[in-house]
Order: structure tokens, then C-alpha cells, then sequence
């Protein structure tokens, strides 16, 4: 017969390996905190027992940013049905009459720069979202080629381009992929979850968020739903896209970028927007030399890409490079005829079409290279360089601040 310390050594690794697929961490009283140091489940029966609860109103943090960290959750309606946990996503354009209850809406994207395609993408969200939270969570990577505007610039224009989503879009650093934002939904105690994608990437979303369904994070239920068809070779909203909105830049055709913008945004700011992608860009005014356009409009340029790609001048195995639609960075370890198996540091495997992926700047903030000057030993510049390629951020420079100064 089990000892009573049997039982209750067994109902404690029950819980713990559940906590450790969760990324929980224990205060060491049988309660359970997530990544953000929120308490947000306690071991009961030897199981873990989440706070049930809709996060509250999104914080505002002393810099500006939208904190993503719920208030205290109040009680959740009775329970739904149990599902299987990688149930199947669901095609469709969002009708409201097909929602699951209680369930957070969210929107993770580039969106670089913001165009008046974006603002339909927003607008199914909201329509999915109806009873339920939205949440538009832009991507943080920057790069003068794909991505040249910084998160928290894009953010601005976002806000001023999609007023009616001002409390909705995200700022946060932490949320640099697609599992971050669904780890953190599951463990605030989210059951079920709606993605709102392009319609040209509904099967990869769907493909990767329900292959990692019950280890990276717990839900009932994961829809993938396309916010409608896009069409490249549309002139309306149906085939705007950022691609179109950098070219434009390149090509210094300020009228056809503004074709791409929703009327909210005034012609001032839309100049605006225009000069600080150029400039994010690198690109003179009045300057004609701009990078080929299959480096900065892969989609406008569709045979530049796969020549490069079929000659081995890019994505080569081994290189590391960034999914651009869900934020996840890996090894390439196959090259298909038009696609990349890669595989991130925790060994989660992704696949990504050459046209989605960039080489991957790690938590860098500017122009991919760094100059000789800014990699000198003892330096400030060396350290902040050093920092961001190893993700650490809290080092102080103790050295220099206490050293003994000399006249």
C-alpha cells in the first residue's frame, strides 16, 4: 500500500510537469506564477487549478506601453464542453454567428509599414471578437530591408491609422512571436483562442498553432480564421500590401503610396510615414540606388527571389532567419524547391515559404551590421552590442561608473 508521502509526492510532480509544459514557476506554496511573475494557478488534487478569469483592461506602463499583465480576473461563465485540445481550425471569413464564448481574438503581424489592408484585417477581428477581447499585437523586428520601421514608431501610426483599435494594439517587447502571445493567453486561463490572419496565411498559422497545442500552451479550442481573400494584383484594398507600400517608397511614388493608407491618416502624417520608411530604408532623397526590389518587395519580384534562391545566394542550410509573419527565428536545416524547414533553439520545428523569411538581425534596433567603432573591447557601444545579441537587457556598466577618476 502507497504511504501518504507517496500520494503526495506523485500529486506534486502531476502538477509540476504540467507547470513545466506551461512555463509556470512555483512560489513555492502550491500556487503557480507565469512568465510575468503574475500568480495565476494553484495545485489542487494534484493538478493544477487555474484562476478562471477574462484579464482585465490592459495597464499602461510608466514609458507609454500597453502592459499586457490581466488585473485580478473575475469568475468565468460555467465551463464549455471539453474538446479535444488540437481541435482542427476553421476555415471561413469570421461570421459572428459561428464564435466560440469567451474566447480572446488575436492579430499578430508585421505590419510594416500599416496599410489600409491591415485596416480590413482589424476590422474582421473586431467582428470576430464581438463579447470576447481583441488584442493586435504588431511584430518587433526591424531591418532596412522588410521591416524598416522600429516597433515603437509603427505602433504610433498604427494608432493614428486605425483609431477605433487605439486600446487594442499591443506594445509589448516580450511578444516577439506568435508562441509568445499564445503562451501567455494560456496561461492567463484563455480556453479557447481565435487567430486572425491574411487568407494567404491561414495554413501556416493553422499548421503551427495547433501542432503545439498541450505543450507550449492549453486550449480547447484554436480557429485560424481568414480576415478574406487577397488578391496581388488588385488595385484596391483586396491587393494593398506592405510589399507595394516599400516599393512605392523605392520608387519614390509618393501618390501610390498613399493609395495605400486609410483616410484617417492626413496627408501630413502620410508624408510622414512615407519619410521614415525611406529613411528606415536607408534611401536618400532623390536618390535612385536602392537595394534590388527582390530584397525589399519579395512579392513584386518574385523571379529576382528565386533566382537568388536557386543560385544559393541566400537561405543557405545552417543560416538563421525569421519567419515574418509569425515572429519565430531558426536554423534552416532543408531547402525545399520554395520553402525552408527550420528549427528554433527549443527545437520547434517550422516551415516557411523563401518569400516569408528574412535573415535573421536578433534584438537589434537599426541597419543589420555594426561598425568596427561600435565593437571595441570596454567600450559602451561594445556592450549594448553584446547585449543585444545575447537578448540580455539589465547589465549595468559598474566599471565605469565607480572606477576611480583621475584628472
Amino acid at each position: 500500500m502507497k504511504s501518504f508521502f507517496q500520494f503526495l509526492n506523485e500529486a506534486q510532480s502531476q502538477a509540476s510537469m504540467q507547470a513545466r509544459k506551461l512555463n509556470l514557476k512555483s512560489d513555492g506554496h502550491g500556487g503557480w506564477l507565469d512568465t510575468r511573475g503574475k500568480f495565476v494557478a494553484t495545485t489542487e488534487d494534484g493538478k493544477l487549478k487555474f484562476l478562471k478569469g477574462k484579464p482585465g483592461k490592459q495597464e499602461e506602463d510608466p514609458k507609454g506601453k500597453q502592459s499586457a499583465k490581466p488585473q485580478q480576473a473575475a469568475a468565468k461563465p460555467a465551463a464549455q464542453p471539453e474538446a479535444a485540445p488540437k481541435a482542427k481550425a476553421k476555415d471561413g471569413e469570421g461570421d459572428s454567428s459561428e464564435m466560440m464564448g469567451d474566447a480572446l481574438t488575436v492579430a499578430f503581424g508585421r505590419f510594416n509599414p500599416p496599410t489600409s489592408g491591415h485596416e480590413k484585417l482589424l476590422k474582421a477581428a473586431k467582428k470576430v471578437a464581438v463579447g470576447g477581447e481583441l488584442r493586435i499585437y504588431p511584430s518587433r523586428t526591424q531591418d532596412p530591408k522588410k521591416n524598416p520601421l522600429d516597433p515603437d514608431m509603427k505602433v504610433s501610426y498604427m494608432k493614428k491609422m486605425f483609431p477605433d483599435f487605439d486600446e487594442e494594439i499591443v506594445n509589448d517587447d516580450e511578444m516577439r512571436s506568435i508562441f509568445d502571445v499564445l503562451t501567455m493567453a494560456s496561461e492567463q486561463g484563455y480556453n479557447n483562442v481565435n487567430i486572425m490572419v491574411g487568407s494567404d496565411r491561414q495554413s501556416e498559422f493553422e499548421n503551427l498553432a495547433t501542432k503545439y497545442n498541450g505543450d507550449l500552451y492549453t486550449f480547447d479550442n484554436i480557429r485560424v480564421i481568414s480576415a478574406g481573400v487577397r488578391d496581388a494584383d488588385a488595385d484596391g484594398v483586396e491587393g494593398m500590401s506592405a510589399s507595394k507600400m516599400r516599393k512605392a517608397v523605392a520608387d519614390g511614388d509618393f501618390d501610390s503610396f498613399r493609395r495605400g493608407t486609410p483616410k484617417s491618416l492626413d496627408d501630413g502624417d502620410t508624408q510622414a510615414l512615407f519619410d521614415s520608411v525611406r529613411q528606415g530604408m536607408g534611401i536618400k532623397a532623390k536618390k535612385k540606388e536602392v537595394e534590388e526590389m527582390w530584397q525589399i518587395a519579395p512579392k513584386c519580384d518574385p523571379k529576382g527571389l528565386r533566382d537568388n534562391y536557386v543560385s544559393g545566394n541566400i537561405f543557405n542550410i545552417g543560416d538563421i532567419v525569421e519567419s515574418l509573419n509569425t515572429g519565430l527565428i531558426g536554423k534552416i536545416i532543408r531547402r525545399g524547391t520554395n520553402h525552408l524547414i527550420c528549427l528554433t533553439r527549443e527545437d520547434y520545428m517550422f516551415k516557411s515559404w523563401i518569400r516569408d523569411v528574412n535573415e535573421s538581425v536578433v534584438n537589434y534596433p537599426g541597419p543589420s551590421g555594426v561598425p568596427s567603432n561600435q565593437r571595441e573591447i570596454g567600450t559602451d557601444a561594445f556592450r549594448k552590442y553584446a547585449m543585444r545579441m545575447t537578448g540580455t537587457f539589465d547589465i549595468h556598466n559598474f566599471i565605469n561608473k565607480y572606477k576611480k577618476k583621475t584628472r
